[in-house]
């Protein structure tokens, strides 16, 4: 069978499982959640020896040290990923929740009810922990799921999903509400985007590459899970030793992953004392660091950092610092070179902290807090299928209530229009 037939085929049978899905309850849901989350724990050996094959050829092939760190699993990432099941066993079955609700003079009760969107394809790469958050939360929302994950991770996602669907089956329900795709050739992608017949939204998570050629392509609606440039920026009221805390933590707690700092933005007050500080503590994580030409008349050390530079995502422990006037300076470089993804001010000052929280355009925005937090188990959503940098109909990290669209419902007594 023809790739192009096989993804027919496996999409045909998601649509189907869904309207099965549809009709099952929170109960229900919550016992093949626990039945998913048991086959994991019984087969976290397998899993590691499958991941374990995935990142020696991740090596052989020479990808970066970030990308191997979002590649790799251990006992500890899979028991977060148990973790992530259970807490999303906890949250409130948002399928079914009314919205909203009034009368209308005739006497028509209408109100707006939260009901699955249906079939979601999800491409991303490297991580195999989404498999299974994806998965979980689209199970719990009431969708069911089309898998596409990297070729670099095949081999743990094929585990990971065969434990999932196990899961599923032992609690009754269709194994196809998930489902993987078995391909690695491109072309698998460009024909899931056209299935408008079955799949009802596209969600892609991965680099820049990824996300241009899901959304040039897809003939199905798509929420970008955009790269993450985010920003640090301190203060001249900033307390530095806060900002040094914070700064980094942002960059080199996990420097591979997308609300990681990018660029630090340095309040020309307090740049001449903080930056030493800040290039002695960075220096010795390992980090590389780029200035602009304020910046390097305080650290004559450091690479010159160029235009291209503050749009850039490293994933790696690399960082661009730029001196910047005021305030006014901070929030435009932000809003004009970032990815809208996350961003932070450090500040004692109150009405710096409210304006850059309503001024900067991003979908996430701290005061005094590390960009690290934005995260969906961090938000206390459980876990998330991705952080989208999109503005409709979803923005920041997705979860349950995101997985949801709305519908009208209409309570009528024999109301005729008139």
């Amino acid at each position: 069978m023809d790739i192009r037939q096989k993804m027919i085929e496996l999409a045909k049978e998601c649509k189907e499982a869904s309207y099965t899905l549809q009709k099952v309850g929170e109960k229900e849901k919550n016992s093949a959640l626990e039945f998913m989350k048991e086959e994991l724990e019984k087969n976290t050996e397998r899993i590691l020896e499958e991941n374990a094959k995935d990142v020696e050829k991740a090596k052989e092939k020479g990808l970066s040290t970030a990308l191997i760190d979002r590649l790799k699993l251990n006992e500890k990432r899979i028991k977060s990923m148990i973790k992530g099941i259970e807490d999303v066993i906890k949250l409130p079955d948002p399928v079914g929740e009314i919205v909203k609700m009034w009368r209308r003079p005739n006497g028509l009760l209408i109100g707006k009810m939260r009901v699955p969107i249906g079939v979601i394809g999800i491409i991303y790469e490297a991580r195999p922990n989404v498999t299974s958050d994806a998965a979980v939360l689209c199970l719990k929302s009431g969708n069911c799921v089309i898998l596409r994950g990297g070729s670099e991770a095949f081999n743990s996602n094929f585990a990971i999903v065969d434990c999932l669907k196990k899961g599923l089956e032992k609690a009754g329900l269709p194994p196809s509400c998930i489902q993987f795709v078995p391909f690695t050739e491109r072309e698998a992608v460009s024909v899931m985007l056209r299935l408008n017949e079955y799949i009802d939204l596209i969600i892609p998570r991965g680099g820049e590459g990824l996300i241009r050629k899901v959304t040039e392509e897809a003939t199905i609606p798509v929420i970008k899970h955009y790269k993450g440039v985010c920003h640090v920026y301190v203060d001249e009221f900033a307390d530095l030793d806060m900002a040094l805390k914070i700064a980094l933590n942002a960059k080199i707690q996990r420097p591979g992953v997308c609300n990681a700092m990018e660029t630090l933005l340095v309040h020309e007050k307090v740049a001449e004392n903080f930056l030493p500080r800040l290039k002695e503590e960075m220096e010795k994580a390992g980090v590389e660091l780029r200035g602009c030409e304020r910046t390097k008349k305080i650290l004559p050390e450091i690479k010159p950092a160029t235009e291209e530079d503050w749009y850039t995502e490293y994933l790696d422990l690399i960082l661009s610092i730029k001196v910047v006037k005021d305030l006014e300076e901070a929030i435009h470089h932000i809003n004009f070179y970032g990815s809208h993804h996350s961003d932070a001010i450090v500040t004692r000052d109150y009405r710096n902290g409210w304006r850059f929280l309503n001024e900067v355009d991003s979908a996430a925005v701290y005061v005094n807090a590390s960009t690290r937090f934005t995260d969906g188990g961090e938000f206390g959503m459980g876990a998330e299928i991705g952080i989208s940098t999109d503005k409709l109909h979803a923005r920041g990290p997705m979860a349950l209530e995101e997985l949801t669209t709305t519908k009208f419902i209409i309570l009528g007594d024999g109301q005729i229009r008139e």
